[in-house]
């Protein structure tokens, strides 16, 4: 009875055990607030990412806006670069012709000036042998030059050969010219034309009042030409009909 006691005490006394007094909520109540929570959570979550990708400027639609528009601007400048090129090699294409083209007027007026001197010098000389006249049907040499050129070794000659008189016959023959030569201090005689090549025609005379001569020729490196003697022959004769020597200038 005692032992009753006691346990009824214990359980119902002051030493008893709290109770804790709840409202039941039903079960779907509970679920619906778990599903509220997680749908709050995840608004919350999406508004911060969409707000961070906006402020950071990475929003996937605009990124890719910017993308296009980047590469239409590349494209765009990748035209205008090609253009530019053609337009430069066409530019540099017309500055060397109008090169070359100004190259070959100079070229042409240098000989075309040269040529102009030489007919004015032969007009001159023309001009003084009028009135003086001459024996008919001599020959003369006149204003035989032998000039060294840039090139080491080329020589550049001429001369003009005049017959006088009214009733004068065609002359036909040829030129020989005799070069002296100094080469390691020592001395030289040159053959023009070589005797292979005695009938080349830039040495063959066929006139009837006058016919100017000009040419060049080559030598050895360091040779040097001191003095040119030319000779006129005329067809069928063995000795030259005149001489003339000219040294270097």
């Amino acid at each position: 009875m005692a032992q009753f006691i006691r346990a009824l005490q214990r359980k119902f006394g002051i030493s008893a055990p709290r109770m804790a007094v709840r409202t039941h909520v039903p079960w779907y109540w509970r679920w619906l607030g778990i599903i509220a929570l997680g749908a709050l959570v995840a608004a919350v979550g999406w508004a911060t990412y969409d707000f961070g990708m906006e402020f950071a400027g990475f929003r996937q639609s605009e990124a890719t806006r910017a993308l296009a528009r980047l590469n239409d601007e590349i494209r765009q400048r990748d035209t205008e670069i090609a253009g530019m090129r053609s337009k430069v090699a066409a530019a540099e294409r017309q500055l060397q012709i109008e090169r070359a083209t100004y190259g070959d007027l100079a070229k042409q007026v240098k000989a075309l000036t040269e040529e102009n001197a030489a007919l004015k010098e032969d007009l001159a000389f023309f001009q003084s042998l009028m009135p003086a006249g001459g024996r008919e049907g001599a020959i003369t040499i006149n204003r035989f030059r032998v000039q060294q050129e840039a090139l080491p070794g080329e020589y550049h000659y001429r001369l003009l050969l005049v017959q006088t008189g009214q009733r004068v016959k065609e002359f036909r023959g040829n030129l020989e010219f005799i070069l002296n030569l100094e080469h390691n201090d020592r001395q030289f005689v040159l053959t023009l034309p070589p005797e292979h090549d005695k009938r080349a025609k830039e040495y063959q005379l066929n006139f009837k009042f006058f016919q100017r001569i000009e040419g060049t020729f080559k030598v050895a490196p360091g040779a040097v030409v001191k003095s040119m003697q030319v000779r006129v022959f005329e067809n069928g004769a063995n000795t030259p009909k005149l001489t003339q020597t000219a040294n270097v200038s």
